[in-house]
């Protein structure tokens, strides 16, 4: 039950309470580093876990229950901690960004409902190519937000407006990490439709 995979998918969820400690302050720059090269190991084992599990042969029920809980913990845990501190904030619409962190996690707690109720009825909805390129959107967006405040002086200049380039980045792919949100949330409604009376 414990192999390497499982224990890499738990060392996400147990290290959570360290990450959100270091992005709590967000003129902190040394903590927000730290956060980031934390936050990048955390989505390595995310790779890892499932590559050693499928070539080593070592898939378990453990892990397939884990691996998308601590997932959906790790991007939920980012999303409200870089709201809570105002992270979420940019040009032109201010803190308006953080509607797009509203509708990820709405989706993800819609789905995970979803897959709960499939499961009793013994219906499988695997993951699609298009939620791949979501989970990989989030990854990315919630990573260069945190680099946009570990180094604030990566600016650059555009349209007579000085911008931090991975926070501008981020917050560019948290809003297409949204719309895949939305895109993918559908399909697997849709799918539960057809197993609703």
């Amino acid at each position: 039950m414990m192999t390497l995979p499982n224990i890499l998918t738990l060392s996400r969820i147990v290290t959570l309470p360290l990450l959100a400690f270091l992005l709590w302050w967000p003129e902190w720059r040394a903590g927000y580093l730290m956060a980031f090269v934390l936050y990048t190991l955390m989505g390595i084992t995310d790779y890892f876990d499932g590559y050693l599990a499928r070539s080593s042969g070592a898939v378990s029920k453990l892990g397939q229950f884990l691996d998308p809980i601590a997932d959906k913990i790790m991007v939920a845990t980012v999303i409200l901690v870089l709201a809570a501190q105002g992270v979420l904030r940019g040009p032109y619409v201010g803190d308006m960004h953080v509607i797009a962190g509203l509708v990820i996690l709405a989706r993800e707690i819609a789905v995970s409902g979803l897959r709960e109720f499939l499961g009793g009825l013994q219906v499988s909805v695997p993951v699609s190519r298009l939620a791949k390129w979501k989970t990989t959107f989030q990854l990315v967006c919630l990573g260069a937000l945190i680099l946009g405040k570990a180094l604030p002086g990566w600016n650059m200049t555009l349209g007579g407006l000085v911008m931090n380039v991975p926070h501008t980045v981020g917050l560019t792919t948290l809003w297409g990490a949204a719309v895949l949100t939305v895109i993918t949330g559908w399909e697997y409604l849709r799918v539960g439709l057809k197993h609703m009376d």
